[in-house]
C-alpha cells in the first residue's frame, strides 16, 4: 500500500524580508544578456555565505548543489540572471546613439527611460528618447511617430553634437546599454519594477535555498539550483545541465493579461508555451503539491513565450520539464507582481525539493518498459491504475 502523497513534504518558513532585500540588491545590478558577470559574482557570493557549494560554466551560468538524502534521479530548479537591454548600433551624426534591442521587447517601453552605457573604458548615463521628442518643435507629430527601435535614439549625458564627439568620449558600436529598473515596493505588497523577469524568480530560488538551509532539511534527491545567463536571447539552460538530471522546474514570469489565467497572487502553473506542452507527470505533481498543502494556484498556457525549459530540450536533454510562474502584469515592460506570488513560489519550491521522486526508472537514461508511467484515461482512473503508478516513489521499477 502506498503512503498518501505529500506526507514527506512539510512547509518551511520563507524569510520574506530576506527575499525582498535580495531582489532589491540584485535588480540594481545591470545584467542585460551578454553583460552578466557582475550579477554572477553577486549570486556566487551569496551562495558562499549560505554555505552552498556551486560551480560555474565557462561563461558564468551557476550550478549550485543541494545534496539530497539519496543521489538520484537528480532534479534541478532554474531561473535566469540575464535581462533585456540594448546595444549601440551606430554613432549618429547628431551626437546621439542608435540602438538595437537585446532580447525581445518593444521600444515603447524604452521611450523616456534613463539608462547606463558601458563603454570599453567607463560608463555614462543617458536617456532613450523618440526621434521627435519635443512637442514645442514637432507639435502633434510627437503623438503619431511609429513605435520602433529605428525611431528612438540615446541622448548621452556628455558634450556630444556629432559622431566625432562620441568617438572622442570612447563610445563604440557594441557598447552595452542597461535601462534603470526603478523598483518600487508598496505597503500593499505590490512590486513594480523592470526585470521582475526573472530577477524576482532568482530571489524566489534564494529564499527557498535559505529556507532549506535554515531548517536543516535535505532534498529527497540531489538537486541542482541553476542560474542561467542567456535566457532572453534563447540560449538559457542549454549548457548547464548534465545527464544525471531527470526533472527540471523553471521559475519565471506568467503573463497577466486579457485571455490569460495568470494572476499576481498564488502560483501560476504553465501547462504549455510556444515550445509545446510541459511534462504531463511533473506538471501534475506540482499541482498535487499545491492542492495537498493549500497553496493557491491557477493553470495557464502561453502562446508567445518560451523559457529555460525550451532551451534545455532543444539542446538534446531528455528531461521532464515544468514551468511555475509568478504572475506579472506588463511583461517585458514596466512590470508588476505581488509578494504573495513570490512567497507562494518559494513555498512550492521547498515542498517540491522534499517530495518523493516521480519515477525511479528516470535514473536511467534508457530503460525497459517496466516502470514506465501511463497517463489518465477514464477507464484507468476508474480502477485506480493511474493513482498507484503516479504516486509510487519507485515508479514501479
Amino acid at each position: 500500500m502506498n503512503k498518501p502523497f505529500g506526507t514527506t513534504s512539510k512547509h518551511v518558513r520563507i524569510d520574506v524580508e530576506y527575499m525582498v532585500d535580495f531582489f532589491k540588491r540584485l535588480v540594481e545590478i545591470p545584467s542585460p544578456a551578454g553583460y552578466t558577470d557582475q550579477a554572477v559574482h553577486f549570486c556566487g557570493g551569496e551562495l558562499e555565505r549560505l554555505g552552498v557549494p556551486f560551480e560555474l560554466t565557462r561563461r558564468g551560468a551557476i550550478r549550485a548543489t543541494l545534496k539530497g538524502r539519496t543521489r538520484g534521479p537528480a532534479r534541478a530548479i532554474v531561473a535566469h540572471l540575464d535581462t533585456l537591454g540594448a546595444m549601440v548600433k551606430r554613432l549618429k551624426e547628431n551626437g546621439r546613439l542608435e540602438l538595437v534591442p537585446i532580447g525581445t521587447w518593444s521600444s515603447r517601453f524604452a521611450e523616456g527611460a534613463r539608462c547606463t552605457i558601458f563603454t570599453d573604458q567607463r560608463s555614462f548615463r543617458g536617456t532613450i528618447l523618440p526621434l521627435k521628442a519635443s512637442g514645442h518643435t514637432f507639435n502633434e507629430e510627437v503623438d503619431t511617430q511609429p513605435v520602433a527601435w529605428d525611431n528612438v535614439e540615446l541622448r548621452v549625458d556628455a558634450v556630444a553634437y556629432k559622431a566625432e564627439d562620441l568617438r572622442r568620449h570612447g563610445f563604440n558600436v557594441g557598447d552595452y546599454v542597461a535601462v534603470d529598473p526603478n523598483p518600487e515596493i508598496s505597503t500593499s505588497g505590490y512590486i513594480n519594477s523592470r526585470y521582475l523577469d526573472d530577477k524576482a524568480g532568482v530571489a524566489v530560488m534564494f529564499a527557498a535555498i535559505k529556507a532549506m538551509v535554515d531548517a536543516k532539511l535535505k532534498p529527497t534527491v540531489d538537486t541542482y539550483m541553476l542560474f542561467t545567463i542567456a535566457e532572453e536571447i534563447g540560449v538559457g539552460a542549454s549548457s548547464v545541465l548534465h545527464g544525471n538530471i531527470a526533472e527540471m522546474v523553471t521559475i519565471d514570469n506568467g503573463t497577466v493579461a486579457p485571455g490569460q489565467a495568470s494572476r499576481e497572487s498564488g502560483v501560476t502553473i504553465s501547462m504549455a508555451d510556444s515550445a509545446g506542452p510541459f511534462d504531463y507527470h511533473l506538471t501534475r505533481r506540482l499541482i498535487q503539491l499545491c492542492e495537498t498543502h493549500d497553496i493557491q494556484y491557477q493553470r495557464d498556457a502561453f502562446r508567445y513565450y518560451r523559457s529555460d525549459s525550451a532551451s534545455a530540450l532543444e539542446a538534446g536533454n531528455d528531461i521532464r520539464t515544468a514551468l511555475i510562474c509568478f504572475g506579472v502584469d506588463s511583461s517585458h515592460g514596466y512590470e508588476r507582481t505581488h509578494l504573495n506570488a513570490l512567497r507562494s513560489l518559494a513555498e512550492l519550491s521547498c515542498l517540491y525539493l522534499q517530495s518523493d521522486i516521480l519515477f525511479g526508472r528516470d535514473a536511467q537514461e534508457l530503460g525497459p518498459l517496466t516502470g514506465f508511467p501511463t497517463q489518465d484515461t477514464e477507464d484507468a482512473e476508474a480502477d485506480g491504475t493511474i493513482a498507484d503508478t503516479a504516486t509510487d516513489p519507485s515508479g514501479g521499477a
